[in-house]
């Protein structure tokens, strides 16, 4: 295994996905005190990512499954999602924070994952060209390294949701900055896609 591809996709996965920490660390904040919640968040987040990495192999492989101009509607996803959260937040606004903690539960798997898969459209397009001319052993390094990293990422984003001043601020913060995080991404998804002719 060459050691400077290894350094590469280490990288690369770093620079994509360094926004992804803040939506982990919101995830695990929502979940604080369920059993359930670092399971759903490291699922989801592997099930989201292997949709990245499917969509990205097969395209370097010359196979798309969405065209590109679908790409930028996956913004919807996230957009839903924090629409969805932000009603949630606005129904429980009263609640104090141990009312809202026993309330919220753990995040879903698919919820997780379908935001992962939805902020990974713009990942798609970096790792295609690289893919493609990385070959299929380069290719394979990559994919094992993202892998690997997907697993660090989680922990770090329980790590930042677990620091008594981060997790103070997620408590009394966090169902506001979660619907407010997912609807962003959605619409910034959308408008830089162009979809609806943004």
């Amino acid at each position: 295994m060459n050691l400077g591809t290894i350094g590469q996709a280490a990288g690369l996965f770093a620079v994509t996905n360094i926004d992804d920490i803040v939506i982990l660390a919101l995830f695990f904040a929502q979940g604080a005190g369920h059993a359930a919640t670092t399971r759903n968040v490291l699922l989801g987040q592997y099930l989201g990512f292997a949709g990245i990495l499917g969509a990205a192999v097969a395209a370097a492989f010359g196979a798309t499954f969405l065209p590109a101009a679908a790409l930028p509607y996956l913004g919807l996803l996230p957009l839903a999602l924090g629409i969805r959260a932000g009603v949630q937040a606005w129904r429980h606004r009263d609640d104090t924070e141990e009312e809202r903690s026993a309330e919220g539960g753990a995040p879903g798997i698919l919820a997780v994952a379908s935001v992962t898969f939805a902020n990974g459209g713009d990942n798609i397009g970096v790792y295609v060209p690289v893919f493609a001319t990385a070959g299929t052993g380069g290719m394979a390094v990559y994919v094992v390294v993202f892998l690997l990293l997907v697993a660090v990422w989680v922990a770090a984003g329980r790590f930042f949701a677990t620091r008594p001043a981060v997790a103070r601020a997620l408590s009394k913060w966090g169902h506001v900055l979660l619907p407010v995080v997912l609807i962003g991404i959605g619409v910034l998804i959308l408008v830089e896609g162009g979809a609806f002719g943004l």
